[in-house]
């Protein structure tokens, strides 16, 4: 169930950013934010009152509360703002590799601070995550540098897309790192919990992610700004918001269910959805090629890897004693 619902959340995630891409076309990163990191606090308050989840934040101890803002802050505040910060300069497909290397961070901190063990299993299905998306990045070919932009606030109006490297890959950088600290955050705070405990986890973590990005807002005298936002892209920016919002209260529940070695590599399939979704709603401003349907089917296979257990491979299929070593071998 873990691994089921960190892949929902990959795919909820990469239709957020395929949303956001359009978006940040026409308005400014401190829109984006200013509009889809308050509408994850209704999400996840409706949730909580569906899920009789708010009694257990009564019961949380203040370290447990601490990490869960922290985690939302890092995630929802620093992840966020990198992401689209890269995907306006150099455009999702650019940003999108180096994002994903937020993997090695998760699962580097979860070794080395949860005590967590990766197995033969979890390593080739690792790799196979991390080459499917190798293998679409080769595909790609060089974006469009001149698109129309659709809408009633974008019509007739043509869209020049000139690619900032140096910014794009530093805050993609910046975003793999704060994307790969928050799942351990999270599985401090809710460690031997249950899935309603994570609702309860996601709501305080968006609460404090949207304190602080109001209170960076007005700081920065940028409160006039974000309140200047077209139609079309405030109907962008709040289809992110929703969607990042459900991503993250999967993730959030995945989190409490799995090890961060499992959901984390799953959820890196979001660009492999992302691709998916972007050819279907950004073919304009995205060109893709056919070998992405290999990169798919690869990256697939290394989320079935990560969600099944030796055990359950075991009773399928009988592993040769001589092999059983081989399988069962951990580490650390």
């Amino acid at each position: 169930m873990g691994g089921f619902l960190a892949l929902c959340a990959a795919m909820t995630f990469a239709f957020n950013n395929t949303l956001a891409r359009r978006g940040v076309l026409t308005g400014s990163v401190m829109q984006a934010m200013a509009i889809s990191v308050p509408l994850g606090v209704p999400l996840f308050l409706i949730a909580a009152f569906v899920t009789d989840a708010l009694p257990m934040l009564a019961d949380a101890s203040v370290t447990s509360l601490f990490f869960m803002a922290a985690a939302g802050v890092v995630h929802f505040v620093c992840g966020r703002y990198c992401n689209y910060r890269a995907v306006k300069a150099i455009g999702a497909n650019l940003a999108g590799p180096l994002t994903e290397a937020s993997v090695l961070v998760a699962l580097g901190l979860a070794v080395a601070l949860l005590g967590e063990k990766l197995t033969p299993m979890k390593l080739l299905g690792i790799f196979l995550i991390l080459s499917g998306p190798a293998l679409t990045v080769g595909a790609r070919r060089k974006p469009p540098v001149l698109a129309p932009l659709d809408g009633e606030d974008g019509a007739g109006v043509e869209i020049v897309f000139t690619p900032h490297y140096v910014e794009g890959y530093f805050f993609s950088i910046l975003a793999a790192i704060a994307y790969g600290i928050s799942p351990i955050l999270v599985r401090f705070a809710l460690e031997r919990t249950g899935w309603q405990a994570s609702i309860a986890a996601g709501l305080v973590s968006y609460i404090a992610a949207t304190l602080v990005t109001f209170i960076v807002i007005v700081a920065s005298g940028q409160l006039r700004h974000t309140c200047s936002i077209s139609r079309t892209t405030l109907k962008w920016f709040c289809g992110a918001g929703f969607f990042v919002g459900l991503s993250q209260m999967l993730r959030y529940m995945a989190l409490s269910l799995a090890p961060v070695s499992v959901v984390s590599p799953i959820q890196r399939l979001s660009l492999i959805f992302r691709l998916v979704f972007s050819l279907l709603m950004n073919r304009k401003y995205e060109i893709f090629n056919s070998r992405m349907v290999l990169g798919t089917i690869v990256s697939l296979l290394g989320a079935i890897l990560l969600s099944i257990s030796i055990e359950a491979v075991h009773e399928v299929l009988p592993i040769p004693a001589a092999l059983v070593p081989a399988f069962t071998w951990q580490w650390p």
